[in-house]
C-alpha cells in the first residue's frame, strides 16, 4: 500500500529529469528502497545489479560506512560555511588540495559547483572572462563534438550535440558549433585510427577557418563520449585534437564529468594520452553521488590570466553551494576509497567486463562491442553486414530496459537500441560475470521478439 501511495505521489508532484512527462505519468515510478555494493533493492524486494552506478555516477558503490560517518561529522561540526566574503572550512580547502595534486599537469586551481552541468557552464563563463582579460573578447566562438553531452543547463545544454537537448529550447546558440563524432562503427571514413583522426582534423581545421582563428575561444571534448552511445575515440585521436588547439591558442576543454574518478582505469581519463587540458570539468564519481558536488580545474595561466584581469575587482561568478563543506568531507572520504583498492579493482573488473561482453559479439543482435575499463557499451543492430539499426517503432530503449530490469539488471539503454555499462568499481568478478549472462539473456529473448525476428528478415 505504501508502494502504491508512493506511485501516485510521484505521478502527481514530482517532474522527472529528461523524461516524457504524459510517459511517465502511463508508466509510473520504478522504486528504489535500498542499496549494498553494486546491489539495489527495489519496492517489491527484488534485487538487482546496478550495472550502470546511478547515471554513472557512483562510482564507489553503495553503502560505505565511512562515507556516511564523514558526511555526519561534517554536518555536526559545521553543515554549512559560505565562499563568499572570504571565509572557507578546512574539508573543501584541503579537498582542493588533494585534487590538485593528483590532477594532469598544472591543472591546480579548483572551483567547486554542485554537479556537472553547472560546471560546464562555470567554464563558459570562466572562458569569456579569459579572452576580455587578455583584451580579446572577440573570441567568444565555442565548438564541440557531434554527439558529446556538455550537461543541461543553459549555455551547456547548447554544446551538447544530441537533439532532445535543443528541441523546444532555442538550442544551440549562434555561437556554439560543432565537428562530426569520431564515433568508429558509423564513421564515414571507416574504422582506421589514422584515417578518422585525419577526418577529424580537417574538419577542425575547417570549422576553425570558417569562424576564423581569431574568433574561437575554446574547444570542448570528452575523453570518452558517454550519452552519445559510449563512443570511445581511436588512439591519439585526443592528444591531436589537444595538440591542433595548443598551437592556435584555443582553450581546450576536457569534459570528465562521466569519465573522472577511475571509470576508465586511471583516476582522470586525460592520463591515457598524457594530456593536460586547459580546463578540466568533474562531478559524479567526485563524490561518487552520494551528495551533490562538481569543480572546475584550471590551469595557472587560465587562472592568472583570469586574476590579473580582474585585479581588485570581484570575479562575479559563484553559487550558495559551492565549496560546499559537507560535500566536500564526503569526497575526501571516496579518494581515499578509491586510492584504498577501489581503483586498482576497477581495473581489474574492467578487463573482466570487456572481455565478457566480447564474448557476446557473436550474438545475431550484436553490431559493436566497445569500451574502455569499467566504461562500456554494446550496440545492437537488425543486420551486421550492414549495419542496420533496430527500428526506432519498436522504441528500443524502453524494450531492453524494460527486459533487462526484469532480469534483475539496471543498464542505460539508449534510443538507438544501444547498452551502456558503467558498473560501481567494487564489483566483484561474480557480479561483473553476472552482467555478462544476464545480457546474453536479454539479447537472447530479445531475438524471440516477432518484430525483432521480421526486422532481421527486412
Amino acid at each position: 500500500m505504501l508502494s502504491n501511495s508512493l506511485v501516485e505521489l510521484d505521478r502527481r508532484h514530482l517532474v522527472h529529469p529528461v523524461s516524457s512527462f504524459r510517459g511517465h505519468e502511463a508508466r509510473g515510478v520504478r522504486l528504489l528502497q535500498s542499496a549494498r555494493g553494486a546491489t539495489v533493492t527495489d519496492g517489491e524486494g527484488r534485487e538487482l545489479i546496478d550495472g550502470f552506478a546511478g547515471l554513472w555516477c557512483v562510482n564507489a558503490g553503495y553503502g560505505h560506512e565511512s562515507v556516511v560517518e564523514a558526511a555526519s561529522a561534517q554536518m555536526r561540526q559545521l553543515p554549512y560555511v559560505t565562499g563568499y566574503f572570504d571565509l572557507g572550512a578546512e574539508a573543501p580547502i584541503r579537498l582542493a588540495a588533494e585534487l590538485a595534486e593528483r590532477a594532469p599537469g598544472d591543472l591546480d586551481h579548483v572551483y567547486f559547483c554542485l554537479g556537472g552541468s553547472d560546471a560546464v557552464d562555470s567554464t563558459i563563463r570562466f572562458i569569456r572572462y579569459y579572452w576580455h582579460s587578455k583584451g580579446k573578447p572577440q573570441r567568444d566562438q565555442f565548438i564541440s563534438v557531434g554527439q558529446g553531452y556538455h550537461g543541461s543547463a543553459s549555455g551547456g545544454a547548447g554544446l551538447t550535440a544530441l537533439p532532445v537537448f535543443h528541441e523546444g529550447f532555442g538550442l544551440p546558440y549562434d555561437w556554439q558549433h560543432r565537428i562530426s563524432s569520431h564515433y568508429a562503427y558509423r564513421n564515414p571514413v571507416g574504422q582506421d585510427p589514422q584515417a578518422i583522426i585525419k577526418a577529424s582534423l580537417t574538419e577542425l581545421r575547417a570549422k576553425v577557418a570558417e569562424i576564423g582563428e581569431d574568433r574561437v575561444a575554446a574547444f570542448y571534448v570528452e575523453p570518452i563520449q558517454g550519452s552519445g552511445g559510449v563512443l570511445v575515440p581511436p588512439p591519439g585521436w585526443i592528444r591531436a585534437m589537444r595538440d591542433f588547439c595548443a598551437e592556435r591558442g584555443i582553450l581546450f576543454v576536457a569534459d570528465e564529468v562521466i569519465t573522472g574518478f577511475g571509470r576508465t582505469g586511471p583516476l582522470f581519463a586525460c592520463e591515457d594520452e598524457g594530456i593536460v587540458p586547459d580546463l578540466m570539468t568533474v562531478a559524479k564519481g567526485l563524490t561518487s553521488g552520494y551528495v551533490p558536488m562538481g569543480a572546475v580545474f584550471m590551469r595557472n595561466h587560465v587562472y592568472d590570466t583570469i586574476a590579473d584581469g580582474a585585479g581588485a575587482k570581484a570575479v562575479g561568478h559563484g553559487f550558495t553551494y559551492s565549496a560546499h563543506p559537507v560535500s566536500a568531507a564526503v569526497a575526501l572520504e571516496v579518494l581515499a576509497l578509491y586510492e584504498g583498492g577501489l581503483l586498482e579493482n576497477g581495473r581489474r573488473m574492467g578487463a573482466r567486463l570487456l572481455a565478457g561482453l566480447q564474448g557476446l559479439s557473436d550474438h545475431p543482435l550484436v553490431g559493436d562491442v566497445r569500451g574502455r575499463g569499467m566504461l562500456a557499451a554494446i550496440e545492437l543492430v537488425s543486420d551486421k553486414r550492414n549495419k542496420t539499426p533496430l527500428p526506432a517503432a519498436l522504441d528500443p530503449a524502453t524494450r531492453l530496459f524494460d527486459r533487462a530490469w526484469e532480469q534483475g539488471l539496471i543498464i542505460r539503454s539508449f534510443a538507438q537500441g544501444i547498452f551502456g555499462y558503467a558498473p560501481p568499481l567494487c564489483c566483484t568478478e561474480t557480479e561483473i560475470d553476472a552482467i555478462v549472462e544476464r545480457t546474453r539473456t536479454v539479447l537472447d529473448l530479445t531475438l524471440d521478439d516477432p518484430e525483432i525476428r521480421e526486422a532481421l528478415r527486412t
